[in-house]
């Protein structure tokens, strides 16, 4: 069993916690677009100050969420991770986005008794592009982790044979081309870092790390900088 400060940064949400053997004692999480490089190692150090933690001392490793998802998020998130780990001499996890977004809703009570039921994080991309995957009731990948451009036909071999929950905060978009009896959409589901714990605390105990100096996020595309229409003199 591990202590880890989890750190969650690929949508607009800022979230950390710790726990303490993939049970969460504590979290913060902070719903601002746009605050990460602001606000995160605020929250961290509000963390360790109310928790009267020594992160040298009582924090085994330190884990992140490595996408996909925002390439800003993704980066501050990441840089801050491995500074810690620099600072504390800690190892570090990293926990894709998709897997840490579908776990609170495959652990609630479905009912499988008619159709088998699929778990689809949609996480908003560009105009009608998301990343996503599909999991089984396991957490187990059915389809890999892929940038996708959503149309009434994205889905529908498995929507024939499977009930599909979609969640996350690319899914509001995608209500309007999905319309498969078979297509159910969840809100308010996003990836948190009291999410990412427990998936932290099954790979310490497989002693999945990463190397520090060379993780990199898995941003899945390359980032492009957009410009104004309009140029201000």
């Amino acid at each position: 069993m591990a202590k880890i400060l989890s750190i969650e940064t690929s949508t607009g949400v800022c979230s950390v916690a710790i726990s303490d053997g993939g049970k969460v004692v504590a979290s913060k999480e902070l719903y601002e677009a746009n605050s990460h490089a602001a606000h995160l190692t605020v929250l961290i150090e509000q963390l360790f100050s109310e928790n009267k933690i020594d992160p040298k001392v009582d924090i085994d490793v330190v884990a992140v969420c490595s996408g996909p998802g925002s390439y800003t998020g993704l980066r501050i998130g990441v840089s801050t991770a491995k500074g810690i780990c620099y600072a504390t001499n800690k190892p570090l996890i990293a926990i894709d986005s998709m897997h840490v977004l579908t776990h609170p809703v495959v652990n609630q009570n479905w009912d499988e008794s008619k159709l088998p039921m699929l778990f689809c994080p949609l996480m908003d991309a560009r105009r009608m592009e998301v990343y996503t995957a599909l999991f089984d009731n396991k957490l187990n990948l059915k389809e890999e982790i892929s940038a996708k451009i959503v149309d009434e036909e994205s889905f529908a071999p498995f929507l024939d044979n499977n009930k599909i929950v979609f969640f996350g905060n690319g899914a509001e978009k995608c209500k309007e081309v999905i319309k498969h009896d078979n297509a159910l959409f969840i809100d308010d589901i996003h990836p948190l870092a009291k999410n990412l714990a427990p998936l932290a605390e099954i790979s310490f105990t497989k002693e999945e790390f990463e190397d520090v100096a060379y993780f990199e996020p898995f941003y899945l595309k390359d980032f492009v900088a957009t410009t104004p229409k309009k140029k201000v003199l």
